[in-house]
């Protein structure tokens, strides 16, 4: 039996799949978050989003766009 990749080895280039999800897995390569727009707004249309002491307010359109202003 070959011993299996750490996952902290310092040479591997992969990032094991723990989730099943394609989209997870490169959600981690990019270190980019993802979040579902439903988990943010629920069931509004629109959010207040505070960032650095400015609040900005992001929307969703009639078409189903998202518009972020200050």
């Amino acid at each position: 039996m070959t011993p299996k990749p750490s996952a902290q080895h310092p040479t591997s280039d992969r990032t094991p799949d723990t989730s099943g999800s394609p989209l997870r897995t490169a959600t981690e390569r990019s270190g980019v978050k993802v979040v579902e727009s439903s988990d943010l707004f629920g069931r509004l249309s629109e959010i207040g989003i505070m960032h650095e002491g400015s609040l900005y307010r992001l929307k969703i359109t009639r078409q189903g766009k998202l518009i972020l202003n200050k």
